[in-house]
């Protein structure tokens, strides 16, 4: 049996963002995980998500005020499916990036990560698979809003989908 997931984070609800659009409500209810990288920016955007997903993995962004960082670590850990999964929302700049994070986390088979807004899909030396979904809600110099959608299999990544959420809020 597989484990569906879906990535999101800086979704900058409501500073960027009025509210989470309907597409990506649908999205979240459907999957088994939810995992969120982080900028929130409000905790009732993390209450919501958590009365209506079924499991949710979160970070806190540096955009979260201290009420989201109280509730969320900087860094998070899940064992999905036989996967190991951590979370962090900043990875610094591009170059260098899996190396650094292979290093940083040595534990973990798949790092999500946010902050740039930008997706993001690469295998560090070593096998760690490096994922940030963009934003489904803030696309800044991206044609697109975004989020990813992820199969875990018998521990294994099965499949990684970016989808296309439109340009609007």
């Amino acid at each position: 049996m597989s484990t569906r997931l879906v990535l999101v984070s800086d979704t900058h609800v409501p500073d960027r963002a009025r509210r989470i659009p309907d597409a990506l409500w649908r999205e979240l209810e459907a999957a088994d995980v939810v995992v969120h990288a982080g900028d929130w920016t409000a905790p009732a955007v993390l209450d919501e998500l958590e009365s209506r997903v079924h499991t949710l993995v979160g970070v806190c962004g540096n955009n979260d005020g201290p009420e989201l960082r109280e509730r969320l670590p900087t860094i998070a850990t899940a064992d999905l499916d036989g996967v190991r999964v951590a979370v962090v929302h900043e990875t610094g700049p591009a170059a260098g990036r899996e190396e650094r994070c292979a290093a940083r986390f040595l534990e973990a088979d798949v790092l999500v990560f946010g902050h740039s807004h930008i997706p993001w899909d690469t295998t560090a030396p070593g096998g760690l698979r490096l994922l940030n979904p963009g934003s489904p809600t803030d696309r800044r110099r991206q044609p697109v809003c975004t989020l990813m959608r992820v199969v875990l299999d018998g521990g294994h990544v099965r499949d990684v989908e970016l989808v296309d959420l439109g340009s609007g809020r």
